[in-house]
């Protein structure tokens, strides 16, 4: 359809009150015909220049196209799974020999007691289910398929005869008859280990798992190192048992404290950074004089400390504190003082800096009250992630249960392991963990910074879009899921290698020397500040796709630019914000523990809601983080669409601002200072001038 005029002049008004009139260059080209160029100029959008809102296109699409290749071999993975029947032997379990329960199988060439019909056979009952292997996490026991799990104890092998001779479900392994168990000599190794627990099938699963959980201990043991016997362990099971209402509850504070503080944050945003600011001066201020009070103390009075010592006593002690005590009180207090001064310095000169992060946590809060779905992005994003992590792990089972049978040799129990070029298929899948996640968090960063852009570059906020996030979600799948893709896997390759370092850090734990265990630790550290790095680049990327429609590349040159010329107002947004924002988690923790610990104070012993209020701190710290991260994407957004809002506008006719009221009273203060100082300078100036002129002849010299 052909712009009608009004859009036409409409789109060039707009884009002349963010960069002004089109300068002539390479990207025009003229009308024939036309004597004078420069007014026959039609300007032609290139991808180096900031269009908010205009035209959209797909970006990367190459890289969508390979994450679209990726994602099928992922889905080939769980495919192949189930047509080998990993998946059926995960689900409906098998026993020892190969066989899968619940149905007729095929004999195994090589392997005895296989080809056996379990119809009637649906459920896993392991002779030992408390031989666990602590370092392998799995169960050691021989495996069979039975009929019915055991309700009740047995404590003999008359027992097990009569519980096979009237259910019908033998224990023992397939070749001793059920009426022959108490005389068999070989009971004791085919029979299940005396006396048997009562268990209840696992659901959906089939596995017999015994009801006691003292029989977990040993695993318990080894993944919660302070349970150091079952009956700790019972009870702090009793007490998260008993308290699970109250933990509940406790969460769903925390959940609302999140909600809160987000709205509050934009009305004591002044007052919370400058009265953490005035905290950090006023604490180096104060340390710094406590400690040069306690040099100056020693040095004066360090002799008469012990005035009952006999002299030479007194020499040598006084020798001692003045080549110890006195350097170390000497060092701390020097440096101290240096870090006081640098304090002191990057504040007065920051402190126009602090006063734009109080105004961007200020339009923050306006984002949230006009765009209050954002809210809710945490919980998009988590489900979404709990969905993939629930699929992986299952495809992982699956993984685990495919492939060939082989006989283990030190236990005599078959298993199934991928063998050749399949077995690489975990590696494919360790891959898809860490790229997927990845491009799910990326995607939540993408749909706030596109929300955050129309809301900002929207002059009347009234005339918003009627679901912004939605608006922005469907931009993303429409024409950036290639950006997203592409930046997620460049996160990848820097994780992937940090967490296998990780791995073979942990594998060499007390095997390797110091030089070799420093040069990895400096190594992982290394990458993970890399990755820190990236992620930041990559959202202030995203946002500016968001902004211009741009690829991935192009996007991240231009943020990296923008970012590079406000260096200072970015160190000072990420230091105070981060900070400020680490206090607002520690604030939610700390109210949701005490509300716990009044809560649970009705428990009277200490060990059974200790673990209770554990859970609810880390729980509390985890929903702060998550929705103060969305706080902090939507402040990072801010700053850039405001540091590409003051380099193309000036406020003049023509070139109005975007941006909020308060970001507004910022520029003009700054403007203000500017000026001031500028009169300033000005006014030395003609003094010296002044000066100049008045300043006498040199004697020995005559006017013409």
């Amino acid at each position: 359809m052909t712009p009608s005029p009004a859009d036409r002049a409409g789109r060039e008004r707009r884009e002349h009150s963010l960069l002004g009139p089109a300068r002539p260059g390479p990207a025009q080209s003229c009308r024939p015909g036309c004597a004078d160029c420069a007014c026959a100029c039609v300007f032609q959008r290139t991808k180096r220049e900031w269009r908010p809102l205009e035209d959209r296109s797909c970006t990367d699409l190459p890289w969508f196209l390979l994450f679209t290749v990726f994602c099928v071999g992922m889905g080939s993975i769980c495919g192949f799974t189930i047509v080998t029947g990993g998946a059926a032997r995960l689900v409906f379990g098998y026993d020892s020999y190969g066989n899968t329960c619940g149905q007729r199988n095929e004999p195994i060439e090589g392997v005895r007691l296989t080809g056996l019909d379990h119809t009637d056979r649906k459920f896993v009952f392991f002779l030992d289910p408390c031989n666990i292997d602590i370092v392998q996490r799995k169960i050691k026991s021989v495996a069979l398929c039975v009929s019915l799990c055991p309700a009740k104890e047995l404590k003999t092998y008359e027992d097990l005869k009569r519980f096979a001779m009237v259910n019908g479900s033998e224990l023992c392994s397939y070749e001793l008859a059920a009426h022959k168990y108490p005389g068999l000599p070989e009971r004791i190794d085919k029979c299940p280990k005396l006396p048997v627990p009562p268990s209840k099938p696992l659901p959906v699963f089939n596995r017999c798992t015994p009801v006691d959980v003292s029989c977990y201990a040993k695993f318990a043991e080894a993944v919660v190192t302070f349970v150091g016997d079952s009956s700790v362990l019972h009870r702090l099971i009793a007490g998260v048992a008993a308290s699970k209402e109250i933990i509940i509850g406790l969460c769903v504070l925390a959940l609302a404290l999140s909600m809160i503080l987000m709205v509050i944050i934009r009305y004591i945003s002044a007052v919370l950074v400058w009265i953490l600011t005035s905290l950090v001066v006023l604490g180096s201020l104060a340390g710094t004089g406590v400690l040069w009070w306690l040099y100056i103390d020693h040095r004066l009075y360090g002799n008469d400390t012990s005035p009952k010592l006999p002299k030479e006593a007194k020499e040598e002690m006084k020798a001692e504190l003045s080549a110890d005590s006195g350097q170390a009180l000497l060092v701390y207090a020097v440096s101290a003082s240096v870090f006081t001064i640098i304090l002191l310095l990057l504040m007065l000169f920051m402190r126009k800096r602090v006063a734009l992060t109080i105004a961007l946590f200020h339009v923050a809060g306006k984002v949230f009250i006009h765009l209050p779905l954002l809210t809710l992005q945490p919980f998009v994003t988590f489900l979404a992630l709990l969905l993939f992590w629930i699929y992986w792990i299952l495809v992982l089972l699956f993984l685990g249960t495919s492939g060939n049978p082989e006989q283990n040799e030190e236990t005599g129990l078959t298993e199934f392991r991928l063998t050749g070029p399949l077995q690489y298929l975990t590696w494919y899948h360790a891959v898809g963990l860490v790229w997927i996640s990845e491009f799910i968090l990326a995607c939540q960063q993408m749909t706030v910074a596109g929300a955050v852009v129309t809301y900002y570059f929207t002059r009347d906020k009234n005339r918003l879009p009627v679901t912004p996030i939605l608006s922005s979600v469907l931009r993303l799948v429409r024409y950036h899921l290639g950006t997203v893709a592409k930046g997620s896997f460049i996160i990848t390759l820097v994780k992937i290698p940090r967490l296998i370092l990780m791995y073979i850090h942990n594998q060499l734990k007390g095997r390797e020397n110091v030089c070799a265990r420093l040069l990895l630790k400096m190594c992982i550290c290394c990458l993970w500040c890399l990755e820190k790095c990236l992620n930041y680049l990559n959202q202030n990327a995203y946002a500016a796709t968001a902004i211009n429609s741009t690829s991935f590349c192009t996007s991240a040159r231009d943020a990296f630019v923008i970012l590079v010329e406000n260096a200072l107002r970015v160190a000072t947004i990420n230091a105070i914000g981060d900070f400020v924002l680490f206090l607002a988690k520690i604030l939610i923790m700390t109210s949701t523990a005490f509300a716990g610990v009044l809560l649970l104070n009705y428990q009277r012993d200490y060990t059974e809601w200790l673990l209770p209020l554990i859970i609810v701190c880390l729980f509390s710290f985890l929903v702060a983080h998550c929705f103060l991260s969305i706080f902090e994407i939507v402040v990072d957004v801010l700053f850039l669409c405001f540091a590409i809002d003051t380099k193309y506008n000036d406020g003049t006719p023509g070139k109005e601002f975007f941006m909020d009221k308060a970001l507004m009273e910022f520029v003009e203060s700054s403007r203000r200072l500017g000026r001031a100082a500028e009169r300033g300078r000005s006014r030395v100036k003609e003094a010296v001038s002044e000066g100049a002129e008045m300043k006498p002849m040199a004697p020995g010299t005559s006017s013409a």
